[in-house]
């Protein structure tokens, strides 16, 4: 497979993204409804002080997508970035795009000026938790928790 590019995505790439995020949500059994996620992405997509979302491509073929959105910790001096979604096509998978999709994960949230970069990923997720691994991430002394906050 040939390398990896990566587009910014825009607005006009909302149909796209839906169609691969839905296999991402899927997979993650996070919960799918297209029109939230559609409003969602389209928020995203219009202020990059929320974060940026790219496109993956081969030979012209998008295989993939990845979600960096922007926090503020002082631990980290400044900005920080969370990876909060990165999915590839099946096709795709077993060609070390992974790592060149997290390459660019990496370079994307320097641009931004991020001085670090979160994740996670499920405890049974073997394959993306050893690329992680292999691309230097580590589990931080801490327990992440999440209350949902309802509108």
């Amino acid at each position: 497979m040939r390398p990896l590019r990566l587009e910014i995505a825009g607005e006009q790439d909302v149909p796209l993204l839906l169609t691969l995020m839905e296999p991402f949500n899927v997979f993650e059994q996070t919960p799918w409804d297209p029109v939230a996620k559609e409003r969602a992405l389209k928020t995203l997509l219009g202020d990059r002080s929320l974060g940026v979302i790219g496109l993956l491509v081969a030979a012209d073929d998008p295989v993939g997508y990845f979600v960096l959105t922007w926090g503020y910790d002082l631990e980290w001096d400044g900005r920080d970035a969370f990876l909060t979604e990165l999915f590839l096509v099946p096709h795709a998978r077993g060609h070390r795009l992974g790592s060149e999709a997290a390459a660019h994960v990496e370079s994307v949230a320097r641009e931004h000026g991020a001085r670090a970069l979160h994740l996670m990923v499920r405890d049974e997720n073997v394959v993306a938790r050893r690329l992680y691994a292999s691309q230097g991430y580590v589990s931080p002394p801490r327990i992440f928790l999440t209350k949902p906050l309802q509108s």
